[in-house]
């Protein structure tokens, strides 16, 4: 793996360039020595950041981590990147029935990345466990966020009454309200 870190408003350390290489070394198992990282460090006032960013075929691999403490972020990042691979691989492993081997080169992952026994844990999945029906009546934007409040939400979906298309309004941060309403292309 290539290695190529930068940094904004800060000086990219021996120390700093060592834990990166050793926290992010560890993924060496899965990607092809020509691979590239891409680490760029920056520091905002109190924030340290870290952004990395592994190009893959047809996709890419990012994380951005930002903590008071370099050291953490890198630790945080490692740990994205090392969910986002799983993902990735279930991902690949689903598109290709299975036999996913073939992609390894192509993809600038190693044979073992497919064959290694760490399967994504069960919370990593994207399961629907519910499901909800119920009957959408017209009424109007400021209506729905009066329903919301009353039943205790962060969002409504509703029928809009003046333009007959389904919307959603949504309690925002700073307790104001949102309005979301489709757009057709």
């Amino acid at each position: 793996m290539n290695f190529i870190i930068s940094g904004k408003n800060i000086e990219v350390t021996s120390g700093l360039k060592d834990a990166i290489e050793q926290k992010l070394g560890k993924l060496e198992r899965y990607f092809t020595p020509e691979t590239e990282i891409i680490v760029t460090l920056s520091v905002e006032k109190e924030r340290q950041k870290i952004e990395v960013t592994i190009p893959v075929k047809g996709s890419l691999i990012r994380s951005e981590q930002t903590s008071s403490d370099m050291y953490v972020s890198i630790d945080l990042v490692e740990e994205v990147i090392e969910r986002q691979l799983r993902k990735y691989k279930n991902k690949l492993i689903a598109r290709s029935q299975g036999h996913p081997t073939s992609f390894s080169t192509e993809n600038s992952f190693k044979k073992e990345f497919f064959e290694s026994e760490e399967e994504s844990p069960e919370d990593d999945e994207i399961r629907i466990v519910r499901t909800k029906k119920f009957g959408i009546k017209p009424m109007y934007p400021e209506d729905a966020c009066i329903q919301m409040e009353l039943l205790g939400h962060s969002f409504f979906v509703f029928s809009n009454a003046e333009t007959d298309e389904v919307n959603v309004v949504y309690k925002r941060k700073d307790g104001s309200f949102g309005l979301i309403e489709p757009e057709f292309s």
